[in-house]
C-alpha cells in the first residue's frame, strides 16, 4: 500500500500543448495489458535526458543516448513495460533501432527521431514482434489528454500510478507542466527500475535544456532510495515543446529561475511517489543531514542510513533501535567524524548527542514517531554549513515476497 501517495482528479491534469499520448496491449510479459506507450511531440518540440550509470546499460538506454548526441530534435518516445531489453546484447540493439524504425514509418519521421524505453525483467529478449504489431493501435489512439493512462501503462511493480500536473504564470503567460514516472524497487540513485517523463510547452535552449535536466535529476531522482540496487534502465526525459509564447535561452533571463523551481517541484514530487510506492513500503522516511562539511560528506552519511537494511528494518517494525543510524554514520567515510558534535533526532524527538543517548530522551518517544507513516530522521554532524536530504522508504516481508515472486 503505497503511503500517502496523492493521484490528482483528472481534472487537475494539464495536457501539455505540443504533445500526445497513444496506449496500447502488446502482450509483451502480460495478456489484455496495457503495456505498450507512444509520445508524439510538436515539431518545435526539444528533448534533453540523463540515463543509469549502470555499466550494463540497456540496449534503449544506448539508443537514446545515440540519438540524443546528434541532437535535441525528437520527435517520439516509445515505452514498453515487462521486458528490460537489457542484457541482450546485439539482439537488444536491433530490436530497440527497429522498434524507433518501425513507430517512425507511421508518424513520417526519421527512426533518428524517436527515443525507445524498456522497463522490466532483465536478460530475457524483447518481444519485439508484438511490440511492432501493437504500434498502429497506439499511434491511433494518440490524444493530448492520455496523461493518467500513460502513467498507469508504464507501471510493473507499481501499485499507483505517479502524475504530477500544474499551470503557472511565467511574464504574463500561462505555462504547463506535466509528468508521470514509474518505479517502485530496484531503486538507487544514479538514477533512481525508474523511468520519468516531464513536459512543459515553454521553450528552452537546447544548452539550457540539457544543463535543466541534470540539475533536475540531482534534486530529484538522485535523492531517493528503496533498496539500494541501481537499474540497468533508469532514464529521465524532461521535454520543452515551446508551444506557448515563453522562449528562454538562459540561466541568465529572470524567468528561468521561476520555471526551473516549478520544474523542480514537480521532479521531486514524481521521485518521491516512487519512494511512497516502494515495494513492501508502509513508511515513508526522510533523511536529513545538517551541519556537514560538504555535499558530498553529507550524502555519504545520508544513503549509509537510507540503503541499511537494519535501520529500514527496525522502521518497518517500528523498533526504536537507533543506535543503527548512528552505526550508520559512523561507516559513511568521514573518517575523521568528531562523534561528540553529533546529534540525531526522529522528528522534533532528540534521541542522541555527543556520541550517546540524550539524558532526556525516553524510548516510549522514540516509538511514538515510528509508528507514524511519515518520518524524518535528522543527523547533525556539526562540521560545517551544508545541509542534504534523501528520501527512502522501510524494507518489510512484503519487499521479499514482490522480488521472490516477480517472475513467476
Amino acid at each position: 500500500m503505497a503511503v500517502n501517495l496523492h493521484i490528482p482528479s483528472e481534472r487537475d491534469i494539464h495536457p501539455v500543448p505540443g504533445i500526445e499520448i497513444g496506449i496500447a496491449a502488446a502482450g509483451i510479459r502480460k495478456a489484455d495489458h496495457n503495456d505498450l506507450t507512444v509520445f508524439r511531440l510538436s515539431e518545435n518540440s526539444k528533448v534533453a535526458g540523463v540515463f543509469t550509470r549502470n555499466r550494463y546499460r540497456a540496449a534503449p538506454v544506448l539508443v537514446c543516448e545515440t540519438h540524443l548526441s546528434n541532437g535535441p530534435d525528437i520527435r517520439a518516445l516509445v515505452i514498453n513495460t515487462g521486458n528490460a531489453n537489457a542484457g541482450t546484447g546485439e539482439y537488444g540493439l536491433s530490436h530497440a533501432q527497429r522498434s524507433c524504425g518501425e513507430l517512425a514509418k507511421l508518424l513520417n519521421i526519421r527512426p533518428q527521431q524517436v527515443l525507445p524505453f524498456s522497463t522490466g525483467v532483465i536478460l530475457e529478449p524483447l518481444p519485439i514482434d508484438r511490440l511492432i504489431d501493437a504500434l498502429p493501435r497506439a499511434v491511433d489512439s494518440l490524444t493530448a489528454g492520455n496523461w493518467l493512462n500513460a502513467a498507469h501503462s508504464i507501471m510493473t511493480t507499481d501499485t499507483q500510478p505517479k502524475i504530477t500536473s500544474r499551470r503557472m504564470a511565467l511574464g504574463g503567460e500561462t505555462v504547463t507542466i506535466t509528468g508521470i514516472s514509474k518505479g517502485s524497487g530496484m531503486i538507487r540513485p544514479n538514477m533512481a527500475t525508474m523511468l520519468g517523463f516531464l513536459a512543459t510547452d515553454a521553450g528552452l535552449s537546447p544548452k539550457l535544456l540539457q544543463e535543466t535536466v541534470r540539475a533536475l535529476a540531482d534534486q530529484s531522482f538522485n535523492r531517493i532510495t528503496v533498496d539500494g540496487d541501481t537499474s540497468t534502465n533508469d532514464s529521465f526525459i524532461l521535454i520543452a515543446t515551446a508551444e506557448s509564447s515563453v522562449y528562454i535561452e538562459s540561466a541568465a533571463d529572470p524567468r528561468y529561475t521561476v520555471l526551473f523551481d516549478a520544474l523542480a517541484e514537480a521532479a521531486l514530487d514524481l521521485a518521491q511517489k516512487i519512494v511512497r510506492d516502494g515495494e513492501g513500503a508502509t513508511k515513508f522516511i526522510t533523511v536529513k543531514i545538517s551541519k556537514a562539511r560538504s555535499q558530498d560528506e553529507a550524502l555519504k552519511a545520508a544513503y549509509a542510513i537510507a540503503h541499511s537494511p537494519l535501520v529500514k528494518t527496525a522502521f518497518f517494525a517500528s523498533d526504536p533501535n537507533l543506535g543503527r543510524i548512528l552505526a550508520a554514520v559512523g561507516y559513511a567515510g568521514i573518517d575523521d567524524l568528531d562523534i561528540r558534535h553529533t546529534k540525531l533526532w526522529l522528528d522534533d524527538v532528540l534521541v542522541a548527542s555527543q556520541g550517546e543517548r540524550h539524558p532526556d530522551y525516553n524510548e516510549a518517544d522514540g516509538q511514538r514517531v515510528m509508528k507514524q507513516a511519515e518520518i524524518t530522521i535528522h543527523v547533525e554532524l556539526g562540521r560545517g554549513d551544508v545541509t542534504e536530504k534523501v528520501y527512502t522508504c522501510d524494507l518489510s516481508h512484503e519487499y521479499v515476497s514482490i522480488n521472490a515472486d516477480y517472475r513467476t
